[in-house]
């Protein structure tokens, strides 16, 4: 099952996708609101979407184009407080990114780098046996609600910034129960977009170079297959295609269980408060940034999943450098 969010201006509306169509729901303007119903009942999300679907049908294909009147939203997300959504993200957990790596076993431990440690550290200890923990990965703070994109929506590099690049992944996304629990409401493909040239000066900056805009959808999959997920990436410059890899995703790609990932994010008292919400980025394949590619003012990113809906898209806009710094005001 797949589902949209949708807007048609002040009236918000929750969707199934019938390809070519979309059937909307009776009774809920959001995913949040379906997922806190399907846990306060002890039922299914699916049993709550299947128990409230209208005979409104929308054609999707000019929705998606943009066309009309109702745009698409992020799939998920907290509708009255957005800064009550955590942004996060893992990373070195792709299989596939060992290929950027493959010096590390041609070399002693005293000469790898802190990333390459900590990618073989999750190639041993990432997929522990059932009722283990396994070792921790890499995690980092991507922003809060408002710096999630829909489809079609721009993604902007800062003027602050150095450089902006696409990273095409799955994102997980969560809900907390009223008692701490945490829930899986299903998976979207996302575009999680950072600064790769800051990165690069120094490997300390990760955590500035995250902090920005990143996308997610247009489809919500729930309960999806996560096993071996093939899928795109692209970059078209001018209506052609610039650059394109195809990429994979999935628990046999991945160094890290999808459970043991979790368990390293929700261990945190601070990450199970009672309706928050969750997005958390499972980790990139491949980048542009690797092959040199440097984004521009109207390039567009996309992003496919075999079995996760349609694709992600949006173009870049690019700020105009800062010239001066920001100012903080006393209010002594």
């Amino acid at each position: 099952m797949r589902l949209v969010q949708l807007r048609s201006g002040e009236r918000r509306a929750v969707a199934v996708v019938e390809d070519p169509s979309l059937r909307l729901l009776r009774g809920f303007e959001s995913v949040y609101a379906l997922a806190v119903a399907a846990v306060d009942r002890g039922e299914r999300l699916t049993a709550v979407v299947d128990a409230n679907r209208s005979d409104e049908v929308l054609d999707y294909e000019a929705i998606y184009q943009g066309r009309g009147k109702w745009r698409l939203l992020a799939p998920f997300d907290h509708p009255e407080e957005p800064a009550r959504c955590v942004v996060s993200g893992t990373g070195l957990t792709h299989l596939g990114s060992a290929a950027n790596r493959n010096a590390m076993h041609e070399r002693g431990e005293e000469e790898l780098t802190d990333s390459m440690k900590m990618f073989r550290w999750g190639v041993v200890g990432g997929r522990p046996a059932a009722g283990a923990i396994g070792v921790a990965p890499e995690w980092f703070y991507k922003g809060n609600g408002l710096a999630v994109r829909a489809h079609g929506e721009a993604l902007t590099i800062p003027g602050y910034a150095e450089d902006g690049g696409e990273e095409a992944e799955m994102a997980a996304v969560y809900i907390v129960g009223r008692d701490g629990q945490p829930y899986r409401v299903g998976m979207a493909p996302g575009n999680e977009f950072a600064d790769h040239q800051f990165e690069k000066r120094n490997y300390l900056n990760l955590a500035g170079s995250k902090l920005r805009a990143c996308s997610l959808g247009p489809e919500l999959t729930v309960d999806p297959v996560f096993e071996s997920v093939p899928g795109r990436v692209g970059i078209e410059r001018s209506g052609e295609v610039l650059w394109s890899r195809e990429i994979a995703t999935g628990e046999s790609e991945m160094c890290h269980s999808l459970g043991n990932l979790e368990h390293h994010h929700f261990k945190f008292e601070l990450h199970r408060g009672p309706g928050d919400v969750h997005i958390h980025f499972l980790g990139a394949h491949s980048l542009s940034f690797g092959d040199g590619v440097r984004l521009r003012d109207g390039d567009v990113m996309e992003v496919s999943f075999e079995g996760f809906g349609r694709a992600l898209r949006n173009p870049v806009s690019v700020e105009a450098q800062a010239e001066s710094p920001l100012m903080v005001r006393s209010l002594g």
